[in-house]
């Protein structure tokens, strides 16, 4: 069931202090006009199916009292840009907070084997790269430059950071979301690490 992977990732994040303070969102397609995603302002540590709201790419939830987060116009762009995108999402873990406050407009990532955990990455040999947008709390302006860059070819694999927030991951079904996120967030703190040695 839908409903339930979407709960146990969240809890499984929360677990994983991912997603703290009512942080984070998460989200899973239903068709090419509605998507199912966590309600605004929740403990994601403690979410139930009740929290998981209904709503089209417009933003809007007609069957829900409840707010959908306040995120989710990045989620529906995402959806729209790209139909084998099943599956949005979102963490404030604390190595991709800080990693995306060090680095420029890109963070690149060679030499770990983790690195074939994310799809089209094969081989620790490659480089793979990830896209840093500025933080802002218009999002439709933040989906907006997402989507240009989507259309210039720059989002080349499924995830982006923005900065000073967090990370951003997608995939053709929940499992391979869940999977990119676990595997940035090991490469990120692999960074990190690698930084503070290289530093000591």
């Amino acid at each position: 069931m839908l409903a339930q992977q979407l709960v146990d990732i969240c809890h499984f994040f929360g677990q994983r202090q991912w997603c703290p303070a009512t942080g984070g969102n998460f989200s899973a397609r239903l068709d090419n006009q509605h998507c199912l995603i966590t309600r605004s302002g929740c403990d994601k540590s403690r979410l139930s199916i009740p929290d998981l709201i209904r709503c089209n790419f417009n933003g809007e939830a007609p069957d829900s009292d409840h707010h959908p987060s306040a995120e989710t116009a990045l989620h529906t762009k995402l959806y729209q840009l790209d139909a084998n995108i099943n599956s949005v999402l979102h963490t404030h873990s604390v190595n991709s907070t800080v990693l995306s406050r060090m680095a420029g407009d890109v963070v690149q990532i060679s030499g770990y084997e983790m690195q074939k955990s994310i799809r089209g990455s094969h081989s620790h040999d490659a480089t793979i790269s990830i896209p840093v947008f500025d933080n802002t709390q218009d999002i439709e302006e933040l989906a907006k430059h997402v989507a240009k860059q989507h259309t210039a070819g720059n989002l080349r694999q499924p995830g982006l950071l923005v900065r000073g927030h967090g990370l951003y991951a997608w995939g053709t079904d929940i499992n391979e979301a869940r999977r990119h996120i676990e595997g940035f967030e090991f490469l990120f703190a692999c960074l990190i690490q690698e930084k503070m040695l290289q530093d000591a």
